[in-house]
């Protein structure tokens, strides 16, 4: 089934990869064009990277697969994770999450050092080659106000049947702070951020987390550092304003423990 849900994103996808430092400041930016095609009526992907650095001759990667391993989570919307299935310290570690959505691709890579530090992010900003898609605007914290109505569906490395469950989120400016309150079921669970220009720092909590927003509709959540044996997320949300009006903020989260 998963699978099926990955053949999503096959075509030719025009982009770039954007590096940004641990506070959303950005480093480089390199046009890529990624395709991916299917092989064998779909069984297998030939996926192709190729980065065409400014100066230089492009140097394209090419992988084929035909399975997806335990590390690889798709959900029937394309949006998708791929992560390391353990975190260990003193060893490099780091996940991509990404979204589909018709002509246009978003992709998040956070990456923690040795130390177990947020080191560097890059953000994939995509759309099929030959369209016109156009880009979202930069997330800002008035896009972030309001009330969120949604549906939260979680898939398991271990194959554990899908869970699905219906949520709502308020967010709230209150000065310097931006407040949330997220309720599914019997559980909610309370959050607030200072705002810092375009970041937001979780500094009531241990260890710190922080919300990068970002161009494209994106937004980054990281925690600035992995601690041992405490539970960390991180997670890639995206805003878009669909044709017929209103917002719709979608997010992909990755859970783990330290």
């Amino acid at each position: 089934m998963q699978w099926q849900n990955l053949l999503q994103h096959l075509g030719d996808w025009e982009g770039s990869f954007t590096r940004l430092t641990p506070r959303g400041e950005p480093v480089d930016d390199t046009p890529t064009l990624v395709s991916l095609t299917g092989l064998d009526d779909n069984r297998r992907i030939r996926q192709t990277i190729a980065r065409f650095p400014e100066g230089d001759a492009p140097a394209p990667q090419v992988i084929e697969y035909g399975s997806l391993n335990r590390n690889t989570l798709v959900f029937e919307d394309g949006t998708f994770s791929v992560g390391s299935s353990q975190f260990g310290p003193f060893s490099e570690f780091g996940a991509e999450i990404g979204f589909v959505e018709s002509d246009r691709r978003l992709r998040l890579v956070s990456l923690f050092n040795r130390d177990s530090h947020l080191s560097s992010i890059t953000l994939i900003r995509e759309r099929r080659q030959d369209t016109t898609a156009p880009d979202r605007p930069q997330t800002t914290v008035e896009q972030l106000v309001g009330t969120w109505q949604g549906t939260i569906t979680t898939l398991y490395p271990d194959l554990r049947p899908r869970a699905t469950a219906e949520s709502l989120v308020t967010v709230r400016q209150v000065g310097d702070r931006l407040e949330s309150v997220l309720k599914s079921g019997r559980w909610e669970l309370t959050t607030s951020a200072r705002i810092d220009g375009t970041r937001l720092l979780f500094d009531r909590d241990e260890p710190t987390a922080q919300v990068l927003l970002l161009p494209d509709g994106a937004s980054c959540t990281t925690p600035l550092e992995i601690r041992n044996r405490q539970v960390f997320f991180w997670r890639l949300g995206g805003c878009s304003h669909p044709p017929g009006g209103g917002a719709r903020f979608a997010a992909t989260t990755i859970a783990g423990r330290g």
